[in-house]
């Protein structure tokens, strides 16, 4: 790689992780392109040079900010046949997960009905969420009563459900075990 190829791919980075951490800190509505540049040491001109608009730029602070921060991997809880079992294994990973994740979530909940360009990254979580509760829901087929055994699944896997009980005060396990209750009532 050429010594200017090498600078650019460096100062497109540095731009990326400066969205990345500003998003997190103070949320995407709030972080206009001029922070972005002075958090990363860089002209406005300079983003606009490697990001033609914020829809750019967020789509590389997306992907920077999930292969960092990885999604559960269904894979984990797939070859599990007890629906309960496979049902707790998952939200554990998820709620695993928004633990680690929860200031980046929490703003990007916040922000995504006011910032267009955080609506298709925010829909594509919408569809993973919904095939990781289609799946579970699937394991579920032979239960007496399957009324409830959906939404309650979509409910638990949503991130404010996690953040009303976090907030509440309760653990990990002890949210898992609570809602493990709700699905078995």
């Amino acid at each position: 790689m050429s010594e200017r190829a090498k600078s650019q791919a460096e100062t497109r980075q540095k731009i990326v992780e400066a969205t990345m951490h500003l998003h997190e800190e103070i949320g995407p509505r709030n972080t206009s392109i001029s922070a972005i540049a002075e958090r990363a040491g860089v002209q406005r001109l300079t983003v606009y040079r490697h990001f033609p608009d914020e829809t750019a730029v967020f789509q590389a602070c997306t992907s920077q900010w999930l292969s960092l921060n990885p999604p559960p991997d269904p894979a984990d809880w797939a070859e599990i046949s007890e629906p309960v079992e496979k049902f707790r294994t998952a939200v554990a990973a998820f709620y695993d997960y928004y633990s680690r994740t929860r200031a980046m979530w929490t703003v990007s909940f916040r922000d995504v009905s006011e910032v267009p360009a955080l609506q298709q990254p925010m829909a594509d979580v919408a569809a993973f969420l919904g095939t990781i509760a289609d799946d579970l829901i699937a394991a579920f087929d032979d239960a007496a009563d399957t009324d409830h055994i959906g939404p309650t699944i979509r409910h638990v896997l949503h991130f404010p459900t996690w953040t009303d009980l976090e907030d509440q005060g309760l653990s990990n396990k002890q949210k898992l075990d609570l809602v493990t209750g709700w699905l078995q009532a």
